[in-house]
């Protein structure tokens, strides 16, 4: 040890060419005495009053009730933390369910003919388009997927996350054709050319599509998906196997597929749930999510979350009633932070207004679809990508999974013409939710910039699905079927009324009935959205109460 303020020298020997010893002089002055403030910074008082109580220590050491009290406040923030972050799995595996309850297994199609309405619990669900949906087994091997044209989709995993677009935002680029979907731990051949190849991390993934009415009219839509819809495995050696690969001993020459008739499972006008609880047994189905797919399938930190609250692969989840106490704790807190994060978020995070001082907003514009960086510029037929910012945007991804469903790039990008862009509503014009006893109204300047159609939809505050009243599909917009179309003013702007009964000498495609019992909120979506909405020279009036 080097004492005092005095030099202090060491010859160290160390082996170097020709034999030469290195002297290496080490000098050090003597530190200054640590203050008592620098202590008492880093050191435990006897006593301490935190959110979670009185903290008591015997120098430094915590007492057996400190330690409760601690451990209940680490269980019961990795539970928030696993409510917040893998909603997305819950809501994932609430598909499976719902379309288990109405009689559709893995592989069948699920199809909205007469378009989705409120009968059904359905997340933020829109009543504009035709819906076909699929939950599929990869656990036997690579499924193909045969996408129908003039489709809008994407495919997700079992957590939301985005494995590949299809339709209209994918490589066929609405033309249709075959996806390849791979599952986790195959290691067979696969095709040289035919199909679009996309890789899942989960041995289940969700197709979800879907179809524009053609002439305000569903049925030509639903008769293409119908036609040309088809989900079954892949034949290695066949289609997509050249005669050359085969010589390589790479894989053995197969016969083409034999391709399964299809099974649609009618959706329209049947109830069904596909939304988890917000109690205990939100977990339960977590669990239930984990035990189906690998380990490797979710990261490792979300992974560690689900641990630490005693949700592990191949391990029974077996809470005893403090655990169970603190999950149900969780679960309600979670729900409220979905909920705050979804209504009032413009204190936190000011910049998900679309429009600066506006309760139009949209949290994907923060960190796009996957939550981290901003989505790309795009000018003169080009993108560019912005610098990753390599922060996770959580309360960005905590208020969508808890409102919406599925993930892709495609639902949201600066480019015009192509996909949909979404305004959400939550508050009226004063800052305040909105009340179903009351009348509300908003005004569509001229010139709504949607190329293909536009709608509102007003959904339950509740349940974030479809508001159900004699109505049955709560919405208004350009197309006249469901529901007539709104009408233009002689400006050519279009306005829209909110309320339990129609106003006298408003048009009933211009009116969405709201119960007077209930809260709501609103979506306007714009399908091929145009130039107007993305540089903000077109902006909706705010929802405004009338007197």
């Amino acid at each position: 040890m080097i004492q005092n303020s005095e030099m202090k020298h060491r010859i160290l020997r160390l082996p170097m060419t020709g034999g030469l010893i290195l002297a290496v002089s080490l000098a050090a002055t003597a530190q200054a005495e640590v203050s008592k403030e620098t202590i008492e910074a880093l050191g435990a008082p006897d006593s301490i009053e935190t959110s979670i109580g009185t903290l008591d220590f015997t120098d430094g050491a915590p007492s057996a009730d400190t330690a409760q009290k601690v451990f209940d406040a680490l269980d019961f923030t990795r539970a928030l933390n696993v409510y917040n972050n893998s909603f997305r799995g819950a809501s994932a595996l609430g598909f499976h369910k719902g379309f288990q309850s109405i009689g559709a297994d893995y592989n069948d199609v699920v199809i909205t003919s007469e378009l989705l309405d409120s009968t059904s619990l359905f997340l933020t669900g829109n009543a504009d388009t035709v819906y076909y949906i699929s939950v599929i087994d990869l656990s036997k091997g690579p499924m193909v997927i045969e996408q129908p044209s003039d489709g809008v989709g994407t495919i997700n995993d079992m957590w939301f996350s985005w494995i590949i677009d299809v339709g209209g935002p994918g490589p066929d680029r609405g033309r249709g054709g075959k996806y390849l979907i791979v599952g986790p731990g195959y290691d067979g051949p696969l095709p040289e050319g035919g199909y679009f190849v996309a890789h899942s991390k989960t041995n289940r993934v969700l197709y979800a599509s879907r179809a524009y009415l053609v002439d305000n009219d569903p049925k030509p839509a639903v008769a293409n998906v119908k036609a040309n819809m088809k989900i079954y495995p892949y034949a290695e050696g066949a289609y997509g196997t050249s005669i050359a690969q085969a010589l390589t001993g790479a894989v053995r020459l197969g016969e083409a597929p034999k391709i399964p008739e299809t099974k649609f499972v009618e959706a329209s006008n049947l109830s069904m749930n596909t939304i988890p609880p917000s109690d205990f047994g939100f977990y339960e189905w977590i669990n239930e999510n984990v035990q189906a797919e690998p380990a490797t399938s979710y990261d490792v930190e979300l992974s560690g979350q689900l641990a630490a609250i005693g949700i592990v692969k191949g391990k029974e989840f077996a809470p005893d009633e403090r655990m169970k106490k603190i999950l149900t704790d969780a679960a309600a807190v979670g729900q409220a932070a979905g909920r705050v994060l979804n209504w009032r978020p413009y204190g936190a995070h000011p910049d998900w207004a679309y429009y600066e001082g506006s309760m139009w907003g949209n949290m994907l514009w923060e960190g796009g679809a996957f939550f981290e960086t901003p989505p790309p510029a795009f000018a003169d037929g080009t993108f560019k990508p912005l610098p990753p910012t390599g922060a996770r945007t959580l309360d960005s991804r905590t208020a969508f999974y808890y409102g919406y469903t599925l993930d892709s790039p495609g639902m949201i990008m600066n480019i015009p013409g192509v996909g949909s862009q979404y305004l959400m509503a939550f508050l009226d014009a004063k800052g305040d939710v909105f009340d179903g006893a009351k009348t509300y109204k908003v005004t569509l300047p001229k010139d709504i910039p949607a190329k293909a159609f536009w709608s509102f939809t007003v959904y339950d505050n509740q349940t974030r699905s479809m508001l159900q009243t004699p109505q049955k599909y709560p919405r208004a917009g350009s197309q006249s079927y469901p529901s007539p179309a709104a009408t233009l003013a002689k400006d050519g702007s279009t306005t829209v009324w909110f309320s339990p009964e129609q106003p006298d000498g408003v048009d009933r495609g211009n009116w969405i009935q709201t119960d007077p019992n209930k809260g709501w909120f609103t979506i306007l979506r714009l399908y091929s959205p145009l130039p107007s909405f993305f540089d903000k020279s077109w902006q909706p009036t705010e929802i405004a109460p009338v007197n």
